[in-house]
């Protein structure tokens, strides 16, 4: 494997940088040294596709085992792309060796110190504590890039491409989850079946399921994780960790730090970086708009082994999500009852109001579409 680095990265190193020997593209990388929140980080940029690997929070025993950290940032962030472990490994074996020599020409440069500054936008994404950033990774890499000739593409799609041309069979395999998410309404169905690769994220979890019900992400939300037991006293219905089927919330999982400073009942903790296979099979609650107060209760119903995608897929479901801000459930009765009768006189308003609030018949294609392009981004 060949990285060429900056002059930056080469007095870092504090080594003398190697002739430049020929490589594929596919296992050459450029690599800068940059100040990602006061932290020295490396940013590598793959030759051929423009896949993009941040080290952070490096220190100077890192620096002399650099090549280790590299393997395995690619190794991490492969995985979480869900990308067969057969074929990382074949990746990583095919020039396990790691030479490092100066950077080739103004264009690789060009495009490696476009990814820095983009990597400069997720910095609040940073998780401390740990070298490589797969999830800044996968960000990064899924944004559209130009390559000087009016053409775009995405990093991330182009590896896949490249991965599946250098192993000559497809790439995916992963464990997953098929999981029922039910919207808690008294009078009307409406739930979602979909399939989630169970190294899923619970911020991203939140933006599939957003996706899922056609929710606009407007309002804060948080989650609850349960145990199998059963409250001999349960909290109050008011309570937004309560389980209607009286099971025990085990902890809290909340989207900022504000949160924190909440008194709550349950144990709260950030949501960042956390793994749906954290906690999986526990039951969960997605609760959205505390205004509002839409709950959805989400079940596992099967585990999948082999799962041949990287993305979500909603498999079925039944029922119109209501709109934001309609007003809970109560509001949403009374939406339903004017846009139901022509003759009432708010009718037309709140026939516009809800075109407006995106309101639709749910579409499998359309939620489908919106979920793959939520988690890939």
């Amino acid at each position: 494997m060949l990285i060429q680095c900056t002059k930056k990265l080469l007095d870092e190193l504090n080594i003398k940088p190697a002739s430049h020997p020929d490589e594929e593209p596919l296992f050459s990388w450029h690599a800068n040294l940059v100040r990602v929140n006061r932290r020295k980080t490396v940013v590598l940029v793959n030759d051929r596709n423009r896949y993009v690997i941040v080290l952070y929070g490096l220190k100077a025993k890192d620096f002399k085992k650099l090549d280790e950290h590299i393997i395995q940032a690619i190794r991490e962030t492969f995985q979480n792309e869900c990308i067969k472990d057969e074929i990382i490994e074949q990746f990583i074996n095919h020039s396990k060796e790691v030479t490092y020599t100066k950077t080739k020409d103004r264009t690789s440069v060009a495009r490696m110190n476009k990814s820095c500054e983009l990597v400069y936008g997720y910095e609040d994404l940073m998780l401390e504590g740990y070298i490589n950033q797969s999830a800044v990774n996968i960000r990064v890499s899924r944004l559209i890039v130009g390559d000087g000739s009016k053409k775009y593409v995405r990093p991330s799609e182009e590896l896949y491409k490249d991965l599946e041309a250098f192993a000559d069979k497809p790439i995916f395999a992963c464990k997953a989850v098929e999981l029922k998410v039910t919207l808690d309404l008294e009078k009307y169905n409406v739930w979602r079946r979909i399939v989630v690769p169970v190294n899923i994220t619970f911020n991203k979890l939140h933006k599939v399921l957003q996706a899922a019900f056609g929710w606009k992400d407007y309002h804060l939300h948080e989650f609850y994780i349960y145990d199998n037991e059963k409250f001999d006293n349960e909290l109050s219905i008011n309570h937004s960790g309560y389980h209607k089927e009286g099971y025990k919330p085990i902890i809290n999982l909340v989207y900022d730090e504000e949160a924190l400073g909440y008194e709550n009942d349950v144990p709260m903790k950030l949501e960042t970086g956390i793994k749906l296979s954290e906690y999986i099979p526990a039951r969960i609650k997605y609760n959205y708009d505390f205004g509002d107060n839409w709950q959805h209760y989400i079940e596992v119903e099967r585990v999948i082994d082999d799962y041949d995608k990287n993305y979500p897929v909603c498999l079925e479901g039944e029922g119109n999500t209501p709109p934001e801000d309609v007003g809970g459930e109560h509001g949403y009765e009374e939406f339903l009852e004017i846009i139901a009768d022509e003759k009432h006189p708010e009718h037309e308003e709140m026939v516009a109001w809800g075109e407006s609030q995106g309101y639709n018949d749910f579409d499998i294609e359309m939620v489908n579409r919106a979920m793959k392009f939520e988690y890939r981004m």
